[in-house]
């Protein structure tokens, strides 16, 4: 099938011819799979099919998308400002920040004794 008949047809008729092109599909599989498919050709034109079809119902569905009517924009009330974080429970104390932590230089490593080297 050529993409100018895929774009002639209505989108009904599309998913129909999209079915039987699965399902012929699935037949041809089988058949490669006993060994009884004479035009292994019809495997690969088949599956082209089936992609040119659902190329053009996915432009169909953008076109259609494109030409509705955008939906008015309703304007959101401004912003509230935030209030206060809530109130600590009673009897915890609050959390405490972790103060920036000094950097520390690595402790130098011992040298690896001799005597379990010898052993």
């Amino acid at each position: 099938m050529k993409a100018v008949d895929a774009r002639a047809l209505t989108p009904d008729q599309r998913d129909d011819e999209l079915l039987k092109l699965k399902k012929e599909q699935f037949n041809l599989r089988f058949q490669v799979a006993t060994g009884q498919l004479e035009n292994t050709a019809r495997v690969r034109q088949v599956r082209r099919d089936i992609a040119r079809i659902m190329t053009i119902a996915a432009e169909g569905a953008v076109l259609r998308a494109a030409t509705k009517p955008a939906k008015p924009r309703v304007r959101k009330p401004a912003a509230v400002a935030k209030t206060a974080p809530p109130a600590e429970k009673p009897g915890r104390a609050p959390r405490k920040r972790a103060a920036a932590k000094e950097t520390k230089k690595p402790a130098a490593k011992k040298p690896r004794s001799k005597a379990k080297a010898k052993e």
